[in-house]
C-alpha cells in the first residue's frame, strides 16, 4: 500500500486531542476528589492499615456530611449486619428510607435491607410486614423465600404453606419441606384434646399429594406420613392399618425401622403374634444394623427365646458392630430384671450387672443422642426439624455412636 503523505496532517491533530481528553479526565477527577470529604480519605487509610473499627466511624462521618451518599449507606448497614451490631444497621436503612427523594429502586434496596436487619435481630413480626412490602417487586421472590421462614420459625403452618404455594407460581420450584408442613398440622390436630381426626386425615392426604409431586421424593418424608398414618389408625383402634403402615416402613424407608420398633412390638404383642415380630426384626437387623432397634430385640428375644439365646444375640452383634451403648442398654434389662426379684443372669460376670451397667453408662451418655449432619446440634429425640439451624432431615435416625 502507498504512504499517502498527506496522512501526516493528521498526526499531530491526533495526538492534540488525545492529550486535551486526558487533560480533562484528569481535572475532572480532582475536582470529585476535592469534593470528598477528608473522613473518606481516613476510612480507606484505616482499611488499609487494618483499622477496622476506625475506619467505620470515618464512614460514619462522611455519611453525615453527605446524605446523597447511598451506596456508602448500603455499605455500611451491610457491616453492621455482619458484625451484629443491628440497632446500628436498622438505623443506618432507617435514614434511608426516611428521604422522601430517594429513587424507587433505592428504595426497595433499603427495605430488603431492613427485613433483613429485623429478621437477624429476631423481631419476625417488623420482619415480615417489611417483606411483604417487597412483594410485587425485584425482590418479591426473596421475599417470599424470607416469609415460609418466618412462618416455619413461628410454627404458623397454614401460612408457609401459602407461601411456598406463592413461591411455586413465581418460579415453579417445589418445595420438598411443604410435605412436613401437613405432617406437622396432622400431628398438632391429631395430639389436640379430643383428637381431630377428620382434620388430620385431611392434612395427611394433603402431605401425600406434596409427597407425590416431588420430583425426588425423601425416605425421610415418606417414614413420616407413615408414621402419622399409623398413629391416626392406632387413635382409631384400627390395629390391622397400623401395622400395615408400620411394616410399610421397613420396606420403603428402612433405615428408619429404629423409630417404630417400640410402636410395632406394642401392636403385635396385643395380638399375641411378638414371635413373628420377632423374625421380621432379626431379618431386618442383620440387613440394617441399628443400636435402637437391637435394643428391642434383645429385650424380645430374652423374653420369647430366653436368656442365653439372647446374650448369644447380643455378642454377636457386638463383634460385628461394636458398640458400648447397645451394651449398655442390654445391662440395664439385667438390672430391671434383677429388681423385680429374677436376679442378675450374668452369672459369669465378676462384677454385679448394676454396677458394670454404671462404668459403662458413664461413657455412653454423650454417644445416646441424634445430631444434625449440618450444624451438629444433639438432642436425645429424632427432630424432622432441626432446632439449632431449622434445616429439614438433618437428623439421621442413628444414634451419635453410630456416626463416629
Amino acid at each position: 500500500m502507498d504512504f499517502e503523505s498527506w496522512w501526516l496532517i493528521f498526526m499531530p491533530l491526533l495526538f492534540g486531542l488525545g492529550w486535551l481528553a486526558a487533560r480533562f479526565d484528569l481535572r475532572h477527577m480532582l475536582k470529585e476528589s476535592r469534593t470528598l470529604p477528608d473522613s473518606y480519605f481516613k476510612g480507606l487509610n484505616f482499611l488499609l492499615n487494618e483499622q477496622p473499627d476506625r475506619a467505620i466511624d470515618a464512614f460514619i462521618e462522611v455519611a453525615k456530611l453527605d446524605p446523597e451518599t447511598t451506596e456508602l449507606h448500603f455499605a455500611l448497614g451491610s457491616l453492621f449486619r455482619r458484625r451484629g451490631e443491628m440497632e446500628r444497621a436498622i438505623r443506618v436503612h432507617q435514614s434511608l428510607l426516611s428521604r422522601s427523594d430517594l429513587p424507587a429502586k433505592d428504595r426497595e434496596h433499603a427495605l430488603h435491607e431492613i427485613a433483613q436487619d429485623y429478621l437477624k435481630a429476631g423481631m419476625l413480626d417488623r420482619a415480615e410486614m417489611a417483606y411483604k412490602e417487597l412483594q410485587g417487586t425485584s425482590y418479591h421472590e426473596q421475599a417470599v423465600r424470607a416469609l415460609f421462614r418466618i412462618y416455619e420459625t413461628e410454627h404458623d403452618w397454614e401460612r408457609a404453606i401459602e407461601a411456598v404455594d406463592t413461591l411455586g407460581k413465581l418460579t415453579g420450584e417445589h418445595v420438598s419441606q411443604k410435605a412436613h408442613y401437613h405432617c406437622e398440622m396432622a400431628e398438632l390436630e391429631l395430639n389436640s384434646n379430643p383428637p381431630d381426626i377428620f382434620a388430620a386425615k385431611d392434612s395427611l392426604a394433603k402431605a401425600q399429594q406434596s409427597l407425590s409431586s416431588d420430583p425426588s421424593p425423601s425416605a425421610a418424608a415418606q417414614a413420616r406420613i407413615l408414621m402419622i398414618k399409623a398413629a391416626i389408625a392406632r387413635v382409631e383402634e384400627d390395629r390391622d392399618s397400623e401395622r400395615k403402615a408400620l411394616l410399610e416402613i421397613l420396606q420403603k424407608a428402612p433405615e428408619y425401622a429404629s423409630l417404630i420398633a417400640v410402636e410395632l412390638e406394642k401392636n403385635y404383642s396385643l395380638s399375641n403374634q411378638s414371635g413373628q415380630l420377632l423374625d421380621i426384626f432379626v431379618d431386618h437387623y442383620k440387613k440394617y444394623p441399628c443400636i435402637d432397634l437391637l435394643d428391642v430385640v434383645f429385650r424380645m428375644m430374652r423374653s420369647i427365646r430366653g436368656v442365653d439365646q439372647a446374650w448369644q444375640f447380643m455378642q454377636q452383634s457386638l463383634t460385628q458392630h461394636p458398640s458400648l451403648l447397645s451394651l449398655d442398654r442390654a445391662l440395664r434389662v439385667e438390672v430391671r430384671q434383677a429388681e423385680t426379684g429374677e436376679g442378675t443372669q450374668l452369672s459369669e460376670a465378676t462384677l454385679p450387672a448394676s454396677l458394670v451397667q454404671q462404668l459403662v453408662s458413664r461413657h455412653t451418655r454423650r454417644l445416646d443422642r441424634f445430631s444434625c449432619r449440618v450444624c451438629g446440634f444433639q438432642a436425645r429425640q429424632y427432630y424432622w426439624q432441626c432446632p439449632g439451624c431449622h434445616g429439614w432431615e438433618t437428623y439421621f435416625p442413628r444414634r451419635l455412636e453410630e456416626l463416629s
